[in-house]
């Protein structure tokens, strides 16, 4: 089950894709799950799994205004430097024993399709392709064995980021991270029935049209399992939570000077099980 929050018709709800149109859900379930956040939170994964049996769609895909799949999660936590060879681009010579983890703001990502800004502060605008998980079952200090019966789904992020902003602190990436509206995520959730997550997901970014990350989730450092148990062992994680998982290295070595972002430059991130989060660069008004 593929699982959109969009604006249609001047209102915002959330559906089930069905081929190319939307089983509107929140039609169906409000008041009592008015969003997908509280069709996460109240466990009802498969009230919609009977809801969408059998149904024709509401709408066409072609009239969504695509919103991030959760609106609003209580935590977005992203993992950095988690694919082999990434500690090289930092200078370290072994991969760390722990994660290296960053908090994002919601404000910071925009659905499938939406536009993503340079901000006028830098003109430093990078990207990072990423697989992020959606919690769907509540736990602290959960087993990394156990992980993967709390996740409800899997989305692809594009974790725009601003690099001189990543350095105003000695240790502070936060800034750089947070800019509003700098990064993609969705274009929908794909729940763990649909996805084998025992097999490895091949994950590509395309600029432009030409591949920039290509790598499987078989050269992740903490495979999503070790990052639920780790972050869960400070956090109780909750449904609606989304883990953004980490980056491949790009394919290219970065050019001197670097080649950042400009507006009118389209992302690609897309992993065949999931689909395609597609964004286009705008610079700030």
């Amino acid at each position: 089950m593929k699982l959109a929050s969009y604006r249609v018709r001047e209102r915002e709800s959330y559906g089930a894709v069905v081929r190319d149109g939307v089983v509107d859900l929140k039609l169906r379930f409000a008041p009592r799950h008015p969003s997908l956040f509280d069709l996460l939170r109240d466990g009802a994964l498969n009230l919609a799994r009977e809801a969408v049996r059998g149904v024709r769609a509401d709408y066409p895909l072609a009239e969504l205004e695509w919103l991030p799949p959760v609106v609003t999660p209580e935590k977005i936590i992203c993992a950095g430097i988690n694919y082999a060879n990434r500690s090289a681009d930092y200078g370290e010579a072994e991969p760390p024993r722990y994660p290296s983890l960053f908090y994002r703001a919601p404000g910071s990502l925009v659905g499938h399709l939406q536009p993503i800004v340079r901000p006028k502060e830098s003109d430093q605008f990078d990207y990072e392709g990423e697989i992020a998980l959606v919690i769907g079952r509540a736990g602290r200090r959960i087993a990394p064995a156990d992980a993967l019966s709390h996740v409800a789904g899997l989305t692809l992020c594009n974790e725009g980021t601003i690099r001189d902003w990543l350095r105003h602190g000695k240790f502070n990436v936060t800034p750089g991270k947070n800019f509003d509206k700098s990064g993609g995520i969705g274009p929908w959730i794909v729940t763990t029935d649909e996805i084998d997550l025992a097999r490895p997901l091949h994950l590509t970014v395309k600029l432009n049209g030409a591949v920039t990350q290509d790598d499987t989730t078989d050269h992740m450092i903490k495979s999503f399992g070790d990052l639920i148990g780790y972050i869960s062992s400070f956090t109780t994680l909750k449904p609606g939570d989304v883990i953004v998982t980490g980056t491949p290295v790009k394919r290219s070595p970065q050019s001197e000077p670097p080649r950042w972002l400009q507006p009118g430059d389209v992302l690609e991130i897309e992993v065949p099980e999931i689909g395609v989060l597609r964004n286009t660069v705008v610079a700030e008004a």
